[in-house]
């Protein structure tokens, strides 16, 4: 009988502030934000410090909200080259315990430590060795769960913040994990949360108990995986360090610097997105088989559509040129739109063999393919924005973006169709 999982999961508390604090020591006393940038339309609060938690500051809400509760907070902006920084540093530490090491954000991992368990001891005094390590390594804190699950781990980190380990096992989980609100449990979103909430299910325990084929009614086999959830029945596994998990899509959103208000600030932006998602399609061997495109409108209102390539791809051309079809076949401009997205669906390996297709010019989609991946390489040397495209650069306060600096991969994660509880 093979002995029980020991897993963590490690989560850097308030993490881009706790990096900002750390390098400049005057701000550590102080209320302290770290926010988009205004000037683009990104002027929310990302992350926080204790100091202006306290003041019941929100992650996204607008600055000039934030500083109506609280008139001196300090205001930073985000810079992400740092804070990858940081969470490489966190992850060396991670790697002194166990190659099996899964992300979940820049600053959350899971760790499988079943086996060190034998060299370092019990699965709370390898968390509380680490959080220390972190600490004083780092200058930042770490709040740890530690369980026979990803998701009781998960929890475990987010039940006591900051600087702390919560151990949720097998003898103790009814008592922490179910009283808790149902929406805290991992992938129960907003509007699930509503419906769990009609059904008379308010907590965790409440959905651990509930009807299972009720579940299912309501929420398809999302019922059941949640269902399983509550009642700690987690088999998932944490990814192996060297290992790819397997990515459902790739994409990239933008909101932009001015409303996009005609067919050519669509087109502009669409190709500027579809760039970066082609780049990092080739980065992971991986071409997509459709392309789905997300759209807001200045009045908040979003819709999502996608359609099906002829053929897989990692182009950059036929990407947006079917965002661009999808776009034109689905909207009609009623109201300019605040922001758009572009992302790769139902992703399969570039070295998958593939059906010649007739209707395609295939000796012209491999000089395509060859040249984009020159690019590649040039970018590599030289920086992502050394060589662009010519309608890019027709209206640079639209896309001045290096945009694929802030890319979004989608693991698959728990569910088999690739389905995400909104």
């Amino acid at each position: 009988m093979s002995a029980e999982r020991v897993i963590i999961h490690s989560d850097l508390n308030s993490f881009y502030a706790s990096v900002e604090c750390f390098e400049n020591p005057a701000l550590r006393d102080k209320p302290v934000a770290v926010t988009g940038n205004p000037d683009m339309r990104h002027g929310i609060i990302l992350t926080r410090n204790q100091v202006a938690k306290k003041y019941n500051l929100v992650t996204g809400e607008a600055i000039w909200q934030a500083k109506q509760k609280c008139p001196d907070l300090i205001c930073v902006p985000a810079d992400y080259k740092k804070y990858l920084k940081y969470s490489e540093l966190a992850k060396r530490i991670y790697a002194d315990y166990t190659d099996q090491i899964e992300s979940f954000g820049i600053d959350e991992n899971w760790l499988d430590i079943t086996s060190s368990t034998r060299l370092f001891g019990t699965g709370e005094k390898i968390a509380n060795e680490i959080r220390e390590r972190i600490k004083f390594e780092m200058g930042i804190t770490a709040s740890i769960g530690v369980s026979y699950n990803k998701i009781f781990a998960k929890l475990g980190s987010d039940y006591k913040k900051p600087d702390a380990t919560t151990v949720i096992d097998k003898n103790n989980y009814k008592n922490i994990a179910w009283v808790l609100p149902v929406n805290d449990l991992l992938y129960v979103g907003r509007s699930t949360f509503i419906k769990l909430k009609s059904m008379g299910i308010n907590t965790i325990g409440d959905l651990a108990v509930a009807d299972i084929k009720r579940l299912q009614r309501q929420f398809g086999v999302v019922g059941i995986v949640l269902h399983r959830f509550a009642n700690g029945e987690d088999s998932s596994p944490v990814t192996q360090v060297g290992e790819e998990a397997y990515i459902k899509s790739v994409g990239n959103s933008v909101t932009a610097p001015r409303d996009m208000k005609d067919i050519k600030d669509v087109k502009n932006i669409l190709y500027m997105l579809s760039e970066s998602v082609a780049a990092r399609l080739r980065e992971h061997g991986l071409k997509c088989t459709g392309v789905q495109i997300h759209i807001r409108d200045i009045g908040m209102v979003s819709c999502e559509r996608q359609a099906k390539l002829l053929s897989p791809t990692y182009i950059t051309q036929e990407i947006a040129e079917k965002a661009l079809d999808i776009f034109i076949s689905k909207y009609t401009f009623r109201s300019p739109l605040r922001s758009i997205g572009v992302r790769g669906i139902n992703l399969v390996s570039e070295n998958d063999y593939v059906q010649t297709n007739l209707f395609e010019n295939n000796e012209k989609r491999e000089k395509l393919e060859n040249l984009e991946k020159e690019i590649d390489k040039l970018r590599f040397r030289f920086g992502y924005n050394c060589i662009q495209r010519g309608t890019l650069l027709e209206d640079r306060g639209l896309t001045k973006y290096d945009i694929k600096a802030d890319n979004t991969i989608h693991p698959v994660g728990y569910f088999s169709d690739g389905r995400m509880i909104h």
